[in-house]
């Protein structure tokens, strides 16, 4: 199949322009917004009651997205191209040029949340949940912007859906994004909502923020044995092991482990009816 025509930029006047890369930065975050709102505000979904009201959710939109913006850069430039980086530090802030780790991008969030909790006296881990069942929607579009953008895709194939990128040689090659869309943005969504809307999983803090990690490090693992790793870097074992295997392993099974923990515990005490 031949690379869509599709340009990167969607708008471009002058020396200002709007990739789509950005606007699946912007759609994520927006949406994924959109979609705590409506957790918090389905009482039903929880034990006692919301950890955060609108407001809060409103306020923390920032710092996560920081967390996005500077966990993901600076894990990219820690993880896959040190040695460049370190020899051409201005263009860590090149950030238009590409290069953001999910990796990083979560560790990020992560440390950008519990900040936020500490200084909102907020549960950190139900903070945790929701954004976590949120992200799988930032993922999505994310992916679809790498597909965009021909850039991660995947190794030669002889499937007829193989695609042809317009920088990755003349073989057809795997659609690795698109893969990653669907598992880590769709199948990961509806897993999660499973749990959330069906499962009250919610009731437990940490279930879902440990289903989140397990499902895309089980995703993540999956979709390597099809992408091209970055060629900086290569295959760091044999002709299979790349370090996105080597940096999702550890979310597979600490996230399976979160799960096992915290679905024992017991659900916390519901908030007594008010007096009449």
């Amino acid at each position: 199949m031949p690379f869509p025509d599709i340009d990167p930029v969607l708008i471009e006047i002058g020396p200002f322009a709007i990739r789509w890369y950005a606007l699946a930065y912007i759609a994520g975050l927006v949406l994924g917004w959109r979609y705590v709102l409506h957790l918090v505000s389905t009482e039903r979904l929880w034990q006692d009651k919301p950890p955060i009201n609108r407001a809060g959710v409103d306020d923390m939109l920032l710092w996560v997205a920081l967390g996005v913006i500077l966990g993901g850069r600076i894990g990219y430039v820690l993880f896959y191209n040190p040695g460049h980086y370190a020899a051409h530090p201005v263009e860590i802030f090149y950030v238009w040029q590409g290069g953001m780790s999910f990796h990083g991008g979560a560790a990020g969030v992560l440390v950008a949340t519990y900040l936020f909790s500490r200084t909102r006296n907020i549960a950190f881990a139900s903070l945790m949940d929701v954004t976590a069942a949120a992200a799988t929607i930032g993922l999505f579009f994310g992916r679809i912007a790498n597909f965009i953008n021909s850039e991660l895709w995947g190794r030669v194939t002889d499937m007829p859906w193989g695609v042809i990128f317009p920088n990755g040689g003349p073989l057809p090659r795997h659609p690795s994004q698109l893969y990653e869309a669907f598992l880590e943005g769709i199948v990961l969504f509806i897993l999660l909502w499973l749990l959330t809307h069906r499962f009250t999983a919610l009731k437990k803090p940490g279930v879902i923020t440990g289903a989140f990690i397990c499902g895309y490090g089980v995703a993540r693992i999956f979709v390597e044995f099809f992408r091209e790793p970055d060629a900086q870097i290569g295959y760091l074992a044999g002709n299979w092991l790349t370090m996105g295997m080597v940096l999702s392993a550890p979310m597979a099974i600490i996230g399976a482990g979160l799960v096992w923990h915290f679905a024992r515990q017991p659900a916390a005490p519901a908030k007594a009816a008010p007096r009449k």
